[in-house]
């Protein structure tokens, strides 16, 4: 439906270090976009930056906007846009009235969300979901999924749900806040630690033993596991492959409490076919009794839809027809409880900011 939809919504991408201001209409950006220095550290020209950004914006545009949305650090008391005590940008830190700032400015209703919950949003809307359940309809399979968990690997690590096509931001705007969730393997600290740009750059000087190799970025560890790059393949595969371990853990609480498909973006993304392997075993592996037992660790069955094989069986018609006893009639039975795991169709940055747009015509 967005892509019929004139409206124009004002998008931010609020990274640590800069702005980038746009527009979006029919889920498509519409002008030029506008960067501008975050000043994280000060407060006054941090939100002289915001307010000159959305302005830039507004005079690329040839007709009024209609409203303001996008995603911000948080914690945040998002519904009411208020940011709490940012971590990356340290000036938003006490309670700083954003939303109301804006709307004050520029006469509209201001969305503020979570930049996972918006990923998670806009593949749900326009990527990854829809994909799955058009070529389920081209097949023929009746089936339909309604539930999409999103997570980014990046410099941290989170995640955004999508419950029957809608965002879901819990009671306190802190639905899905997966970063602080146990780490498996060092269960005193949170998977984050193990999930992220500098766990794998870490994990990498651990296994070589040279604490320069700290230095090194994921795409550089990344270039050294495949061959691209001289130096510990080993030591490299090893670092994606803790990431896929801890990553494949988490996911497998996550989707036992919301059974539904997972998309995952974010920069380190890009080595998914690394840490692929380690976290589908984790998914699909066993976990154990007291006496000694084990039972499968999901109640569903976890693909890896970047994977042909599994991708192909993955959209098999499953379903078979039973009998309704002392009845003539027969029924549809899904006795496979399948949810697939791959890769952002639309790009992380491109889906927030479809997730962000699609927020805000929901919400005017």
């Amino acid at each position: 439906m967005i892509r019929n939809d004139k409206r124009i919504v004002l998008t931010l991408d609020a990274g640590g270090t800069n702005f980038v201001f746009s527009a979006i209409q029919s889920g498509e950006e519409i002008v030029t976009p506008v960067t501008l220095p975050a000043n994280g550290n000060n407060l006054e020209l941090c939100l002289n930056s915001i307010l000159q950004g959305f302005s830039e914006v507004s005079k690329k545009l040839n007709q009024k906007f209609d409203a303001i949305s996008f995603a911000f650090p948080g914690p945040a008391d998002y519904p009411n846009g208020i940011i709490g005590d940012c971590g990356n940008l340290t000036a938003c830190r006490g309670g700083v009235a954003l939303g109301p700032m804006l709307e004050d400015k520029f006469h509209v209703p201001v969305f503020i969300n979570n930049d996972g919950d918006l990923f998670a949003y806009g593949e749900a809307i326009a990527g990854f979901l829809p994909e799955i359940n058009s070529e389920f309809e081209k097949k023929g399979i009746s089936k339909s999924y309604k539930n999409l968990l999103g997570v980014t690997l990046g410099t941290g690590f989170g995640a955004g749900i999508v419950h029957n096509h809608q965002l879901y931001l819990g009671d306190n705007s802190a639905a899905a806040e997966i970063w602080v969730t146990r780490n498996a393997l060092v269960p005193e600290t949170f998977a984050e630690e193990s999930i992220s740009i500098r766990a794998v750059q870490r994990e990498f000087a651990n296994l070589t033993g040279n604490e320069n190799d700290r230095n090194l970025t994921p795409k550089d560890i990344f270039e050294i596991a495949t061959g691209a790059k001289p130096g510990n393949i080993d030591a490299a595969k090893g670092s994606f492959q803790k990431l896929g371990e801890v990553l494949g853990d988490v996911l497998a609480n996550a989707i036992t409490l919301l059974d539904c498909n997972v998309v995952i973006g974010g920069g380190l993304s890009n080595a998914y076919k690394l840490f692929a392997p380690a976290m589908m075993k984790q998914l699909n592996g066993k976990i154990s009794t007291f006496n000694g037992s084990t039972v499968n660790r999901l109640e569903v069955k976890a693909f890896n839809l970047e994977d042909d094989s599994e991708r192909k069986i993955f959209f098999e018609n499953n379903t078979k027809m039973v009998d309704v006893p002392f009845s003539e009639r027969k029924v549809v039975y899904n006795c496979h409880k399948n949810v697939g795991i791959g890769l952002t169709n639309l790009g992380t940055s491109k889906a927030v900011g479809i997730g962000a747009y699609a927020f805000a015509l929901q919400n005017i």
